[in-house]
């Protein structure tokens, strides 16, 4: 029943009351009455108005969502679908997002992230874990005033020297994506040991087609423990000048193996690594091409690193290897490869920043990144193997004109002591140089005009040079 039509039985139940024509007797049982009627219609009132403003509230309410929304609809309304609470720490190294960048995919202790607001990861429910997918497409524009040796990278050790029927000819123009990449980072923080998984991927590999498939990393962490494929220890990977040639220096140390490392925090600002890594000795066999070579053991590798916020880091790697040769004519013979590498990178002036490194050694040139002949070793005038010294020095600094524009030079020099029974033609010596103007769209999109200088002297003494210009566009789907 409706409370007004209560309301108006129970008013009429008072008025017959009131006009029965009784006694005085009734009379005060009629007030009491009255009373109680009163205060019941003022009871139903006070609940009639609040049906109606819960009617009103009712009405103007939104229906409830549904499930046919798109995605960019739930991220408008929640601003960020996944949000991630975690709060990582910073590594000390500071971050220069470079054109090519090979700072994210290095390891490093503990759960130490160049971008400790995990911009870009997503929490996978129910779990503890974070993952992040990054696609990173580029594309090369390159015109070499004549041959390079090589159309898609800027390798000097492939120069054409005088007595090339290769070297000269007229200009030679290319476009290229075979540096965009696919990254994959999966990280638990929070978990014991910090583990992570990570994966990366170009197209430079062997193989035909345009584009070979090349994996550059992928390798798990946990407990600063680190198995699988990325760089060496004798390698820094925080030292790479911003060029967008993406080859980078011809004295680079460059090398990704497969190998098993330990990172050790010593104190806040010193950390030890040392690993084992695949071995991979490149003879020189030009006087017995039957010859092969043989790794007896593993390379050892060994850095300490200084790092401080705002100031930048040092660097100070040894590696110590086997380099082993077998043939019929040579025999059985092996010789100790060894080297040391100095690198450091810098802040100076506010933004810009300072790379230097220093590296020498014997039979190292297999970590060079001018790596494409066989330079580990070779023999001397009595058949005997002997480690090929090997020099190399690299520089390059940074400034920013403005938060969105920046400049970056570099340098490479290369020198290797060559053995009476390489050829010739054997590497000898390269200078690499750069200059370049690159200007960041947005955060996700740069752009990037270089000029490259190339020359290669081989062990006779001819020698070969080669400019390019170079614009490289490159875009990050997560900055």
């Amino acid at each position: 029943m409706k409370t007004s039509e209560c309301t108006t039985l129970l008013a009429s139940a008072a008025i017959l009351a009131a006009g029965g024509g009784v006694g005085s007797a009734q009379n005060s049982d009629i007030d009491q009455l009255k009373s109680a009627v009163q205060q019941m219609q003022q009871t139903i009132k006070a609940q009639n108005a609040k049906i109606e403003e819960l009617e009103k509230a009712k009405a103007t309410t939104s229906p409830p969502a549904q499930n046919d929304k798109s995605l960019s609809q739930i991220v408008k309304e929640t601003d960020h679908p996944a949000t991630v609470t975690v709060v990582g720490h910073q590594s000390a190294v500071p971050y220069r997002a470079t054109l090519k960048d090979e700072q994210e995919a290095a390891p490093r202790p503990n759960d130490l992230i160049m971008d400790p607001k995990y911009h870009g990861y997503m929490p996978v429910p129910n779990t503890p874990v974070l993952i992040r997918f990054n696609a990173k497409p580029r594309v090369d524009f390159t015109y070499d005033l004549h041959n390079s040796g090589n159309d898609d990278r800027f390798v000097t050790a492939q120069i054409p020297v005088e007595g090339d029927p290769f070297k000269g000819g007229h200009g030679i123009f290319n476009i290229n994506a075979k540096g965009s990449q696919l990254k994959l980072d999966v990280r638990a923080p929070e978990m014991p040991g910090s583990p992570r998984f990570y994966y990366e991927n170009d197209f430079y590999g062997s193989g035909g087609g345009e584009f070979r498939y090349r994996i550059r990393h992928l390798y798990g962490q946990i407990y600063n423990i680190v198995v699988g494929q990325t760089y060496s220890v004798f390698e820094d990977p925080d030292v790479w000048p911003d060029t967008v040639d993406y080859e980078g220096p011809n004295s680079a140390i460059f090398v990704r193996r497969p190998l098993a490392r330990y990172q050790l925090p010593l104190s806040k600002h010193w950390q030890l690594n040392f690993g084992l890594e695949q071995p991979s000795a490149e003879i020189d066999t030009s006087i017995d091409p039957d010859a092969r070579s043989v790794n007896h053991a593993p390379d050892g590798g060994i850095n300490i690193r200084w790092e401080q916020e705002k100031v930048g880091h040092v660097q100070l790697a040894g590696i110590g290897r086997d380099i082993g040769v077998r043939s019929p004519l040579v025999g059985d013979q092996s010789v100790l490869g060894w080297g040391v590498n100095l690198s450091t990178s810098l802040d100076v002036f506010a933004k810009d920043s300072v790379q230097a490194q220093v590296t020498y050694g014997e039979g190292i040139f297999r970590f060079s990144n001018d790596d494409f002949f066989n330079n580990d070793a070779a023999f001397d005038a009595s058949g005997k193997l002997k480690a090929i010294p090997y020099f190399g020095v690299m520089g390059g600094f940074t400034h920013h004109w403005t938060e969105d524009l920046r400049s970056t030079i570099s340098y490479g020099y290369v020198k290797l002591e060559n053995e009476f029974s390489q050829a010739a033609d054997a590497y000898h010596k390269t200078h690499y140089a750069s200059g370049n103007l690159i200007y960041q769209f947005t955060k996700r999109l740069s752009v990037g005009l270089e000029g490259l200088y190339g020359k290669k002297e081989v062990k006779s003494g001819a020698d070969g040079d080669v400019w390019r210009v170079q614009a490289g566009l490159v875009y990050w789907l997560w900055e």
